[in-house]
């Protein structure tokens, strides 16, 4: 009938996704190029300061070594940073109400805002990808891996991310969870090493540390080596993804902390 209002199905969810995904498209020297200049200095910094006392770590050039983990640490920082910051901008400037009101379904919202935060870690990672591909002797072993740690690591601090800046009243207690949460499980992970050099109790809280898998799993990708099992850091990563989405759905659906 002329004039009647058709219903589209999902409209709504892929009116925030791209809503969210469109807000840091439209800052891309912050949210892009900013993670990827940053991670190529940490690429330069430790090449010329350990490369040639570490020679080969891995079997591989330490540089080779160190570029997958530089990567996947840009992943899991700006997909951890969009969506805490998507949702404590909310709170902190009173809009939050506009992500409420809309006839959105607890599922809807998370999986928009969720898959928001994956796009932008992607992104980064595909452009820092790029540019290390003219420094670093960087090829791919096992496509799948690649592709299943990536996502699945950048969905699970897209969570991580949500429930952050669902439990924070400010941007300080956003920032306490970054660097005392976020930032030491990223930096402790295996990044720059091989935790096949720890021992005792270094060691076991090493395979203690979910961010260790997914480096792990991701580095494992391009060199074909791994320091566990690779289908263990699958099934922890995919394990530890369902568990937070799970979490997330329950706090949205309950307004935890975002309804007066």
């Amino acid at each position: 009938m002329h004039g009647s209002i058709t219903f589209v199905p999902m409209l709504g969810f892929f009116t925030l996704l791209a809503k969210e995904i469109q807000r840091f498209l439209k800052v891309p020297l912050q949210t892009v190029f900013a993670p990827m200049m940053t991670t190529l200095l940490f690429l330069a910094i430790f090449t010329l300061a350990f490369g040639g006392e570490r020679g080969h770590e891995s079997g591989v050039p330490f540089s080779t070594f160190l570029a997958p983990g530089l990567i996947m640490m840009s992943v899991i920082q700006n997909a951890f940073a969009n969506t805490s910051s998507s949702i404590v901008i909310s709170k902190v400037q009173g809009n939050i109400v506009d992500l409420l009101m809309p006839p959105l379904t607890s599922l809807e919202l998370t999986l928009a805002i969720s898959l928001a935060g994956l796009a932008r870690g992607l992104v980064v990672a595909v452009a820092v990808a790029t540019c290390m591909y003219f420094f670093v002797d960087l090829s791919v072993h096992n496509w799948f891996a690649v592709l299943y740690f990536l996502v699945a690591a950048g969905l699970m601090l897209s969570l991580l991310g949500m429930i952050g800046g669902i439990i924070s009243d400010k941007f300080d207690h956003m920032a306490a969870v970054t660097n005392f949460v976020i930032m030491p499980l990223s930096f402790l992970s295996g990044t720059f090493y091989s935790v096949e050099r720890l021992s005792g109790i270094w060691y076991e809280l090493s395979h203690l540390n979910p961010f260790f898998y997914m480096i792990d799993g991701f580095r494992y990708g391009f060199l074909g080596t791994s320091d566990s099992e690779i289908l263990k850091g699958a099934l922890v990563v995919g394990l530890l993804d369902l568990f937070l989405f799970a979490v997330v759905w329950f706090m949205l659906g309950r307004g935890f902390k975002l309804k007066a």
